[in-house]
C-alpha cells in the first residue's frame, strides 16, 4: 500500500470518528435541554395550576360558609331598586314598536361577620336579581309615538333570574378583603399545599423529590417543607393569593434537588447504548488500525527477511559453484589436498545453509506447538561448555575470546539440552557477529534462591532502548549504520525466546550503544 494514501486513509477514519463521538456530545448536549425546556414548562404549568386551586378552594370555602348562614338565617331580604333601563325600537316595514325594559334589584342580606374570622358586627351581602320584559305592539294602537300603560301589548315576553355574573364579582371582591387580613397559616396548611403540589407534578409525570415554601416579602414563612433549601437553578416562583388591587403578598417557592438526576434518567438507556456502540467502533477502529500497521509492518519485515535470505543464500552458491568450477579445472582435479579443500568448503557452504534453513523450520514448529521438546536434568554449564565449542571456529577467526565466570554451586536443571545448546550459540554468535572489534566474551553463572541465572556479555556495538524492547520479535533487525558485514535474518532470537519460554524461563537484555549488550536469562533450578 502506498504511504500516502495510507495516512490519508487513515486521517480520514480518525475524522470520521472523531466526528461521531462529537455528533454523540451535540445530540446528547441538545436531549438535555430539551429535557430541562420541557421540565421548566411542566413545573410553570404545576405551579400556576396550583396557585390558581389555592384561591379557587379559598373561595369555595367562603362561598359555601355564605350560602350556609343565608339559608339557615330565614331573614326576609330588603328589596331595593338599583335600576331601570327603557329601550324603544321602531321598525318601518313591519310597522310595530319593540318595548325593551330591565329593572335591576338587591336583596340585603346583613350577615354575623365571626363566620369569616372578622372581628366586626356584620357584614352586609347582596344578592341581585333582574326582571327582564320585551313587548312588541302594533303602531296603529300607538298615538303620538308614546305608549300607554292601559294599553296591550300584541306581544310580551317576560324573563327573571339572579345575576350569577354580579353576585360572583360582588362576592369575590369582599372574600378577597377578607382573607388578606387573615395569617397564612389560616388560609393554607403545609400537608395541603404539599398534596396538592403532588398530585400536580404526578399529572404532569413529575415524578422526583421536590421541596416547597412559601415566602412573605422575600422572607419564609413557617409554611415550608422540612428539607427546602433555595437555588437559584432548580427553584421555580409564582405568586399567589392577590388581592383586589392586583397585589400578591405571598410567593409560592418549589425546589428539585434531584432535578439534574431526574433529567439524565431519561437519556440514561439510550445514552448507554450510545457509549456502548461508540466504544465498540473505537475499539474496532484501534483494533484494525494496529492491525493494518502491523501487517504494513510484518510485510516490510518479511520483504527484508527474503532480501536476507536471498543475500544468505546467494554467498554459499557462488562459494559452491566457484569450488565445483575448481575442482573440474585439470591443474586442481590432480592435486589431492585441493580437492579435499575445495570439498571442505562446498560442505560448510551446504552447512551454513541447511542451518539458516532449521532456524526457519524451528520457528514455524514452535509457533504450531510441533516441535517435541523432552526435557532431563542436565548440568548447565557442561550445556555451556558444548555450546562454546560450537562457536570456537568463528571466535578463532575473529581472535576472539571467552571468559568464563562459574560461580553458581547449584547447576543442575531440567531442559531440553539440544535446543539449549542452539541458545547459547545464537546469542554466542551474535556476540561475534556484532562486535567491530575483537570479540570479548564473558560468561556468568550464579545462583539466588531457586533460580539458576545466566549472563552473556559481549562488547558489541549495542542496542537502543526500542531494539532492546523488540530484538526477541520474530523478523525484527535494529539497522547496524556502517556495519555492512552483519547479515541475518531476525529468527534467531525470537526462536531463543521462545524455547527459554518453553522451559519457564526468563530471557532479557540491558545494552547501551557503542558499550556492548548483556543477555541474562533465568531457569528454574531442580528442588
Amino acid at each position: 500500500m502506498n504511504k500516502l494514501f495510507f495516512r490519508i486513509l487513515v486521517l480520514l477514519m480518525s475524522l470520521s470518528l472523531i466526528g461521531i463521538i462529537l455528533v454523540q456530545v451535540y445530540w446528547f448536549n441538545t436531549s438535555l435541554k430539551n429535557n430541562d425546556e420541557q421540565f421548566k414548562f411542566h413545573v410553570k404549568s404545576v405551579i400556576g395550576t396550583v396557585a390558581d386551586k389555592l384561591q379557587e378552594q379559598e373561595a369555595y370555602s367562603f362561598f359555601d360558609k355564605y350560602n350556609r348562614y343565608k339559608d339557615s338565617t330565614g331573614k326576609i331580604p330588603q328589596k331595593v331598586d338599583l335600576l331601570e333601563f327603557y329601550y324603544i325600537q321602531k321598525n318601518h316595514e313591519n310597522n310595530t314598536t319593540t318595548v325593551y325594559s330591565n329593572v335591576l334589584k338587591a336583596d340585603d342580606f346583613d350577615i354575623t361577620a365571626s363566620i369569616f374570622g372578622k372581628k366586626l358586627d356584620s357584614v352586609r351581602f347582596k344578592s341581585f336579581n333582574s326582571k327582564r320584559v320585551t313587548e312588541v305592539y302594533n303602531s296603529n294602537k300607538i298615538d303620538n309615538s308614546s305608549v300607554q300603560k292601559d294599553m296591550t301589548p300584541d306581544l310580551k315576553i317576560e324573563k327573571t333570574g339572579s345575576l350569577d355574573v354580579l353576585d360572583k364579582a360582588q362576592f369575590e371582591i369582599f372574600f378577597k378583603d377578607i382573607a388578606s387580613t387573615m395569617p397564612l397559616q389560616e388560609r393554607v396548611s403545609k400537608d395541603a399545599l404539599e398534596k396538592l403540589l403532588r398530585k400536580e407534578l404526578v399529572k404532569y409525570g413529575v415524578n422526583t423529590k421536590f421541596e416547597f415554601g412559601v415566602f412573605s416579602s422575600g422572607l419564609a414563612t413557617k409554611v415550608k417543607s422540612d428539607g427546602f433549601v433555595y437555588d437559584a437553578n432548580n427553584t421555580y416562583s409564582i405568586p399567589i393569593f392577590s388581592d383586589n388591587e392586583g397585589n400578591n403578598k405571598y410567593q409560592l417557592l418549589v425546589s428539585f434537588p434531584n432535578k439534574k438526576k431526574f433529567l439524565l434518567s431519561d437519556l440514561v438507556g439510550i445514552t448507554l447504548l450510545s457509549i456502548i456502540f461508540t466504544l465498540i467502533i473505537i475499539i474496532a477502529y484501534t483494533s484494525a488500525l494496529n492491525q493494518l500497521i502491523r501487517q504494513r509492518h510484518i510485510s516490510e519485515i518479511k520483504s527484508d527477511f527474503i532480501n536476507n535470505m536471498t543475500h544468505e543464500f546467494k554467498t554459499p552458491i557462488a562459494t559452491i559453484n566457484l569450488a565445483l568450477d575448481a575442482i573440474k579445472n585439470p591443474k586442481i582435479i590432480g592435486n589431492e589436498t585441493m580437492v579435499l579443500k575445495y570439498l571442505q568448503m562446498i560442505k560448510d557452504e551446504n552447512k551454513r545453509m541447511h542451518a539458516q534453513v532449521e532456524n526457519v523450520l524451528r520457528i514455524s514448529k514452535l509457533e504450531k506447538k510441533e516441535l517435541d521438546i523432552s526435557k532431563e536434568t542436565v548440568n548447565i554449564q557442561e550445556v555451556i561448555e558444548d555450546a562454546i565449542e560450537h562457536v570456537n571456529l568463528i571466535l578463532e577467526d575473529r581472535q576472539g575470546t571467552i571468559t568464563k565466570h562459574f560461580e553458581a554451586e547449584r547447576t543442575n536443571v531440567l531442559l531440553n539440552e539440544v535446543h539449549f545448546i542452539n541458545v547459547i550459540v545464537n546469542i554466542l554468535e551474535n556476540a561475534v557477529k556484532y562486535s567491530p572489534n575483537i570479540p570479548k566474551i564473558d560468561i556468568f553463572t550464579e545462583n539466588v534462591k531457586e533460580i539458576l541465572i545466566i549472563k552473556i556479555k559481549d562488547n558489541g556495538i549495542g542496542m537502543s532502548k526500542v531494539a532492546q524492547k523488540r530484538v526477541f520479535e520474530k523478523f525484527y533487525r535494529e539497522h547496524t549504520g556502517d556495519l555492512h558485514d552483519v547479515k541475518g535474518h531476525g529468527l534467531g532470537l525470537a526462536y531463543v525466546k521462545k524455547i527459554i519460554d518453553d522451559h519457564n524461563g526468563q530471557i532479557y537484555v540491558e545494552s547501551e550503544k557503542g558499550k556492548g549488550s548483556t543477555f541474562i536469562i533465568k531457569i528454574p533450578l531442580i528442588n
